[in-house]
């Protein structure tokens, strides 16, 4: 093979994993941030838990088909030149890595995908003009900026609501919980299942394609749980007439297996986002044309599994210290209805085809339940530096991408 195309592909692979680290650092300490804040596991036992469980959803459950144009922002078409569009991707990889790094350097949680996207449209308008730019798209995913977080916001609010008056506010919290425990574990059953199989590569790993036998799996794995829970929330007793201690330590447990789902799904769909600009390189190289949807290897998965591994268990803490302490306090039932709150706010949008941000999603359900409490326990500042991260974040990586393309087309000439 030619020295300079095992270059070329060898670079891709570096900053594909290097992105990947990104990610991991970044966009891992979502799923696990909360479950670490309310102390339900420690710091080490998280990152343990979420490098694991990503690189199994990366690996076993994750895209072996990705869009090399992530969300169709860029038309190859009216760029036409293949060393162009090969340049234009080696950019749009190392400038999304670059602001994403110095992102989780500032322990800001911003959107990995938005970067990927910004930094397309910066080598796009360079290579080939406004008319390259799928402009309509990228207003989608700019509306995704005030829907993620409204919605996790809201819905997280919701959960925490009724657990507070279902529960919290009884005479005898412990007896309202062994009630209410059960119907709320098999929701979570339920949302969980539905997650896992309803239009995704597990589903068609499995060949189920048809929703109401999903629906009917999810509902029996809803009441299933429901009735387990029941029989093991018996057995607990109270330690006095207001025991909120022992109501905490029965959300402790169901917060680690929802921040556990989180983690998976989190590799088994994001690691495409990292990989596909790799798989767009690979396909300029080796063929000369861009594939629009290019087979991913299971090395390649790999390869971006265990860089979101050892990004989360090297720099996750940073961005976890600030969605688990910073924004407000968090409990385990507080964890809990953040993580609820995000799961079914992605599972909804996700089958309607709405562009969110499980980052943004996050931190505005992490707000939600600070705000039930009242705003005063809410840190203002801290919202509004991640609010400041998030609108800089496709315009810096359009600027830096756009500034590595034109250095590399001056370089190689």
């Amino acid at each position: 093979m030619d020295p300079i195309l095992l270059l070329i592909i060898g670079g891709a692979g570096a900053i594909g994993f290097y992105m990947a680290w990104n990610i991991g650092a970044n966009d891992v300490a979502n799923s696990m941030a909360t479950a670490v804040g309310a102390k339900a596991i420690t710091f080490r036992q998280a990152v343990l838990i979420a490098g694991v469980l990503n690189f199994i959803g990366a690996v076993f459950v994750g895209s072996h088909v990705t869009q090399t144009i992530k969300g169709n922002i860029v038309n190859p078409n009216i760029i036409g030149d293949s060393h162009a569009l090969l340049f234009g991707f080696i950019a749009s990889l190392l400038a999304a890595s670059i602001f994403v790094m110095l992102s989780t350097w500032k322990e800001m949680p911003i959107s990995t995908t938005h970067s990927v996207i910004g930094a397309l449209v910066g080598f796009g308008l360079i290579a080939g003009g406004t008319t390259s730019v799928n402009w309509v798209k990228l207003g989608e995913v700019a509306s995704s900026w005030v829907l993620s977080p409204f919605v996790g916001c809201a819905l997280a609010f919701i959960v925490f609501k009724i657990i507070v008056k279902l529960i919290f506010a009884k005479d005898k919290p412990v007896e309202a919980a062994k009630i209410v425990g059960p119907g709320i574990i098999g929701v979570t059953a339920f949302l969980i299942t539905s997650s896992l199989f309803l239009k995704t590569n597990l589903s068609e790993m499995l060949n189920l394609q048809d929703y109401r036998v999903i629906l009917l799996m999810a509902s029996a794995a809803g009441v299933l749980f429901a009735i387990i829970s029941a029989y093991f929330l018996r057995k607990i007793k109270a330690k006095s007439s207001e025991d909120y201690a022992t109501v905490e330590k029965i959300f402790r447990r169901l917060q680690i297996i929802t921040s556990c789902y989180v983690a998976f799904s989190h590799g088994a769909n994001d690691v495409a986002n990292a990989i596909g600009p790799v798989a767009a390189i690979f396909s300029l190289s080796t063929q000369g044309v861009l594939n629009p949807v290019a087979p991913v290897p299971v090395s390649l998965l790999a390869l971006g599994g265990v860089g979101i591994s050892v990004g989360c268990l090297t720099w996750g803490h940073k961005v976890m210290k600030t969605i688990g302490y910073r924004i407000t306090s968090l409990t385990n039932t507080r964890g809990f209805s953040v993580d609820l709150g995000v799961a079914t706010t992605v599972l909804i949008a996700s089958k309607l085809g709405m562009p969110i941000s499980t980052s943004h999603t996050v931190v505005g359900a992490v707000i939600g339940v600070g705000l039930a409490r009242g705003l005063d326990a809410v840190d203002l500042k801290v919202i509004k530096k991640i609010i400041y991260s998030w609108l800089l974040t496709v315009p810096a990586a359009a600027a830096l991408s756009a500034a590595i393309y034109i250095c590399l087309r001056a370089i190689v000439g």
